[in-house]
């Protein structure tokens, strides 16, 4: 009677608990591309994936006899001790945390209520103006000024002269200054 692949890993699984290094050395070579895949995935760093499988197997063999064929599948059981164990690694990774009540003296560095209200008065009136342009124009200002497009690049990319890009910047300029000052 042939036994199905999950019973193959139960049996190597409990052959490694009685300490049969052939039996374990069969389970690695069976099991570690699934195993080093759920750790790449949880780490996603190669060589701590790579590290983080070696340690997971160091556990397989000292808790072979802690797996209980019938419970869950073995797969399972391998797969969850891989992912609890990169769990702890990225765990370790983090710095610990501090104590909650100093946490109340860290200034916040955003503005204010009040400022971001102001900020956003302000970009919802310069939206307002730039749409009192056309279109062309509004994006050429938006390039120019915003995105940090040169000049040559804007002329370039609405195929018009570098002078008559510098025009449209400014009397662009002007209408939004006109109307952001009404």
């Amino acid at each position: 009677m042939t036994q199905t692949p999950s019973q193959d890993i139960a049996d190597l699984i409990s052959r490694c608990a009685l300490r049969d290094r052939a039996a374990f050395r069969t389970l690695y070579e069976r099991t570690s591309a699934k195993l080093f895949g759920v750790t790449l995935r949880i780490l996603k760093d190669r060589s701590e994936a790579e590290e983080a499988v070696q340690e997971v197997y160091v556990k397989i063999w000292q808790r072979a006899d802690r797996y209980v064929a019938g419970t869950t599948s073995p797969i399972s059981w391998l797969v969850a001790v891989a992912r609890n164990h990169s769990l702890d690694v990225l765990r370790a990774r983090r710095p610990p945390s501090d104590d909650i009540d100093q946490a109340i003296d860290i200034a916040d560095s955003g503005p204010s209520p009040e400022r971001a209200t102001q900020d956003n008065q302000q970009r919802g009136q310069i939206e307002k103006c730039l749409g009192t342009l056309e279109p062309d124009r509004a994006d050429a200002v938006r390039g120019a000024y915003l995105d940090g497009y040169s000049y040559e690049e804007l002329a370039s990319r609405y195929a018009v002269p570098l002078n008559t890009m510098r025009t449209w910047l400014r009397r662009s300029l002007i209408k939004l200054k006109e109307c952001l000052s009404a």
